[in-house]
């Protein structure tokens, strides 16, 4: 079964960087459009970055837009988020997300829990 398992986060200070790693399995990994979500406490889970299949177009929320990069490596199946610059308001569950296979990367924002595929999360704490 498909299987995505993020990785890289933890407790850093404002202004520090992380990176998010999301290992995928189970699927054709280059098929897919990836992207990240986070979720804070009280919180809607959120949009943050998304990834083209081919890795030519990326799409980023506002509030991250940079400050965040995505990347994937095809061959690793994984995608990755860099994150520098964080602020304490960047607190949150990460998420990483595979999309409908051979979708836009547009689709990625459109997201809800019940579509796709969803990671378990790794959780990103920035103290000011």
């Amino acid at each position: 079964q498909v299987q995505l398992v993020e990785s890289g986060g933890g407790l850093v200070q404002a202004e520090d960087s992380l990176r998010l790693s999301c290992a995928a399995s189970g699927l054709i990994f280059s098929a897919y459009p990836m992207g990240w979500f986070r979720q804070a406490p009280g919180k809607e889970r959120e949009f943050v970055a998304a990834i083209s299949r081919s890795n030519d177009s990326t799409s980023y929320a506002d509030s991250v837009k940079g400050r965040f990069t995505i990347s994937r490596d095809n061959a690793k199946s994984t995608v990755y988020l860099l994150m520098n610059s964080l602020k304490p308001e960047d607190t949150a569950n990460y998420y990483c997300a595979a999309g409908r296979i051979l979708a836009p990367v547009s689709y990625i924002a459109t997201m809800t829990t019940q579509s796709g595929y969803w990671g378990q999360g790794t959780q990103v704490t920035v103290s000011s």
